[in-house]
C-alpha cells in the first residue's frame, strides 16, 4: 500500500477530491491521510498530489506485519499477558520485571 500524508490545506483538500473521485483505489483515509492501494493508480495519484504540493505531501510504501513471521515469540506473548495483567494500572516495565517478558529497553534498540 502507499500511504500518502498532507501537511497543508490545500494538499488535504486535493487528497479529499482524489478520494472521493477514485474511491476503488483508496483503502483507507484518516483525515491528513490516506492508504491507496499499490497500483500504478494509486501510485499515479500519489505522484500527481507531490506533483501539485512538493514538500507538503509525504509519499511511503507500506506492508502488512505479519506478527508471526517477524515479531518473536517473547514480545508476542508478553503483549498477550500484559493485556490480561491483573491491574490495568501496571506500567510494562514493572509488570515486566523479575519475569521472562522482555525488558522495555532492550526491546525498544531491537530491530524487527
Amino acid at each position: 500500500m502507499l500511504l500518502v500524508v498532507t501537511y497543508s490545506r490545500g494538499a488535504r483538500t486535493t487528497l479529499r477530491n482524489v478520494c472521493r473521485s477514485h474511491e476503488s483505489t483508496v483503502i483507507r483515509r484518516f483525515g491528513r491521510a490516506a492508504l491507496l492501494a499499490e497500483t500504478e493508480l494509486g501510485a499515479f495519484l500519489a505522484l500527481r498530489l507531490r506533483a501539485k504540493h512538493d514538500d507538503d505531501v509525504q509519499i511511503e510504501r507500506t506492508r502488512p506485519l505479519n506478527e508471526f513471521e517477524a515479531v518473536p515469540e517473547s514480545v508476542r506473548e508478553a503483549a498477550e499477558a500484559y493485556e490480561n495483567r491483573e491491574t490495568q494500572s501496571t506500567p510494562y516495565a514493572k509488570f515486566a520485571a523479575g519475569s521472562d517478558h522482555p525488558d522495555p529497553e532492550a526491546m525498544r534498540d531491537a530491530d524487527l
